[in-house]
């Protein structure tokens, strides 16, 4: 192993140990997968303007109502990301059309500079068909990030100006009053997101 890597792997488990902290709870898979917080109000979340795959300004206050399952990541994320959606998605189709009508799911890419509203756009249509894929300027992304404590950095980029972005795997759960619910961690199994779902709605 080389000592970049070494030390990319190092920080990369720093940086998730920090934002796991800073959600302030526990998330765990399995049965445990809700998490509610006991100390009050917590800080995550916050207003937002993005755009969608039709090129239509979107804002944290359009899916005021709904249930928001919000995941941040890019179009360029060769498992992670794919791995992610793809279990969303598959907790979504075990919802009943009552449930999953209060639910609106949101992808937001981390990767603007590749991640056009067309290509995030098309890119959420193979995961659900009910999932909206959500860009902006780097400022707009690095700001809604923050506010959710979304970690996301560019990495190296390579001869053909190809790259990959670090980044953090939540899944988050917005209420219908824009708060933070809770968040299950990278490979929660569609089965148990489902359930605590249910268990909200």
């Amino acid at each position: 192993m080389s000592r970049r890597l070494f030390f990319a792997i190092i920080i990369t488990v720093g940086v998730a140990a920090v934002v796991f902290v800073t959600l302030g709870r526990d998330i765990m898979s399995g049965n445990d997968t809700q998490q509610r917080s006991t100390q009050g109000k917590v800080n995550i979340g916050g207003p937002f303007q993005l755009v969608d795959g039709s090129g239509k300004t979107v804002s944290d206050m359009d899916f005021r109502g709904k249930y928001m399952i919000l995941y941040f990541g890019y179009t360029f994320c060769p498992d992670v990301c794919p791995t992610s959606l793809g279990e969303i998605a598959a907790a979504l189709d075990l919802l009943t059309a009552d449930e999953i009508a209060q639910v609106v799911p949101v992808f937001i890419s981390i990767d603007p500079e590749r991640d056009t509203p067309k290509i995030v756009g098309e890119y959420v249509e193979h995961f659900h068909e009910r999932m909206i894929g959500l860009t902006g300027s780097i400022d707009a992304v690095k700001s809604v990030a923050k506010s959710y404590k979304a970690y996301f950095s560019k990495g190296e980029v390579d001869a053909d100006g190809d790259y990959p972005v670090d980044h953090t795997s939540y899944t988050y759960v917005i209420g219908p009053d824009g708060q933070f619910i809770t968040a299950y961690r990278h490979a929660t199994p569609a089965k148990d997101m489902a359930k605590s779902l249910k268990d909200m709605l």
